[in-house]
């Protein structure tokens, strides 16, 4: 616990920011601007250059946005304008499938029009998102960006501090790790990680098809790994398909036309003709989750604190929540008088999102284990499993309302509720 001398200094010193956010890529602004709406002032260092991170060029990255990671957009300001950018997510239909033999009679089949609460959640593309986040920082005049800046060293001993790669030292009353899967800033902390590789490479690219999608978002497990077709704007659709490291190694030779010679098989006919637009991604799969995410005046956020298996397309969604619980933990601390990065402050975010974290990586780690093999008996089983379930309002409608981003102990901004 800091010592209340200390934290009598801090106070009296004069601080560069209230907050040192390392990581500028989406979740670093978003909780820089959920805190800034709320009077606390940010410092937001990214790596990388401002023109790479502004660039208009689509490189076929999209995300699933929960409708709750919606509502903590509209309430940052910037969902208005990205709205009319965005595909809805009207349906979602899951089936066990083998490439070239098409999906199981048995499948899951959500229908937004059950929770009566509008789309279950939307798809965006990345460059629609980094631009909106990049102009609403740079209006606001609680929050410095400083892109194509390096972070060499850290100090959370008084008040938390960086050393930049040109020498600066800059400081605040709390750091904040936003820096992805790798975190320096983790690392820096002495903060370990823990998790297992999948065996499974997820290779992602986005596709223009002959026929419409109708915003319905399609999962295909197959035994190598999942493929998800996710609907974008217009006939297009993103796509998230899982190989083995070695296929997936194989298929990322190839040219653009081997690679949808490849794909075709497990992607059916059901769209049309296909095309690839865009760059091609591919993404070693692993779980790792850190040990904590707090230290002495230090918290993490979004993959530095998590990544899981993209099965269930909740990594970015994770991330909003965890800058949802922050934001509310330090502003309410903030407005008792306390001080906002004091461990029992910090903890009060970790106990929050820890639970969450793990009830979601044990599911995605259950069901990519359950369906990425052709075990006959599994199969038939997970068939089975998924008719029945298809079969009963009330199951349907709970899993829509946790896709959606519902359920649990929702941060205010996940509801549409201002700070």
């Amino acid at each position: 616990m800091d010592n209340p001398a200390s934290v009598t200094i801090l106070h009296l010193m004069a601080l560069d920011a209230d907050i040192i956010i390392v990581g500028g890529g989406l979740n670093g602004p978003c909780l820089a601007l959920a805190l800034a709406d709320a009077g606390l002032s940010s410092i937001v260092i990214d790596a990388l250059p401002e023109p790479e991170r502004a660039s208009d060029v689509f490189d076929g990255r999209s995300y699933a946005l929960a409708l709750a990671s919606t509502r903590l957009l509209e309430a940052i300001g910037i969902w208005e304008d990205l709205a009319s950018k965005s595909q809805p997510i009207l349906e979602i239909k899951a089936s066990d499938g083998r490439a070239g033999e098409g999906a199981s009679p048995f499948f899951l089949h959500f229908d937004h029009a059950e929770i009566e609460e509008g789309p279950m959640g939307y798809m965006l593309e990345d460059r629609h998102l980094r631009q909106a986040l990049l102009a609403e920082i740079a209006a606001s005049d609680r929050i410095t960006h400083m892109p194509g800046t390096r972070v060499v060293g850290q100090s959370t001993d008084g008040p938390a501090s960086v050393t930049l790669a040109d020498g600066r030292v800059l400081t605040a009353q709390l750091l904040v790790g936003a820096d992805g899967r790798n975190s320096e800033t983790a690392a820096r902390a002495g903060i370990g990680r823990e998790g297992w590789d999948y065996g499974q490479t997820a290779l992602v690219s986005c596709l223009t098809h002959e026929l419409p999608h109708h915003g319905i978002a399609h999962q295909f497990f197959m035994p190598a790994g999942p493929l998800a077709i996710l609907p974008l704007p217009g006939n297009r659709s993103s796509i998230v398909w899982s190989e083995s490291h070695a296929r997936a190694a194989e298929i990322e030779a190839m040219d653009d036309a081997g690679y949808l010679e490849a794909l075709r098989p497990a992607f059916g006919d059901f769209l049309g003709d296909i095309h690839l637009e865009g760059a091609r991604f591919a993404y070693p799969l692993a779980l790792t989750v850190a040990e904590r995410f707090v230290d002495q005046r230090l918290a993490l956020i979004g993959d530095a604190a998590h990544g899981v298996h993209p099965i269930a397309g909740q990594g970015l969604n994770l991330g909003l929540r965890d800058i949802g619980a922050l934001a509310e933990v330090l502003v309410d601390a903030k407005r008792r008088g306390e001080d906002i990065a004091a461990i029992n402050v910090l903890e009060r975010y970790q106990q929050w999102r820890r639970f969450d974290t793990a009830a979601l990586a044990a599911a995605t780690d259950f069901v990519n284990k359950l369906f990425s093999n052709d075990n006959p008996l599994l199969r038939l089983g997970r068939d089975l499993g998924m008719g029945a379930i298809s079969a009963a309002p009330s199951l349907r409608r709970s899993f829509i309302r946790e896709a959606a981003g519902l359920t649990g102990d929702v941060p205010r901004l996940l509801q549409g509720r201002p700070l």
